[in-house]
């Protein structure tokens, strides 16, 4: 494979996955942060980092939109629940190991 195709199938993998966590609102990013060690957030974090570093200007809200597929708040209204207790100590234990 050359750099091209490799950057084609990168691209490709990312939006799969993208789109695999739009389809996923019962998952919710406490539970990707504890399994994963990382979340949508943490995905629009990256993407706008990764735009910047090429000289791209991308606002926050406007790389969550492309994560979730809709803006944030309306997501985090129609599908985020409240964090239960076992999912707030796994939370902080996975941060304090974290460092």
């Amino acid at each position: 494979m050359n750099n091209q195709q490799q950057l084609e199938v990168e691209a490709a993998t990312f939006r799969r996955l993208v789109a695999h966590l739009r389809g996923r609102e019962d998952l919710q990013n406490i539970e990707l942060m504890e399994l994963a060690g990382f979340c949508r957030n943490c995905l629009s974090k990256w993407y706008k980092a990764e735009a910047e570093s090429r000289g791209h200007e991308v606002e926050y809200e406007a790389a969550r939109e492309m994560v979730y597929g809709m803006p944030y708040a309306d997501w985090k209204a129609q599908f985020q629940t409240e964090a239960t207790p076992e999912q707030m100590r796994a939370f902080e234990r996975h941060q304090r190991e974290k460092g």
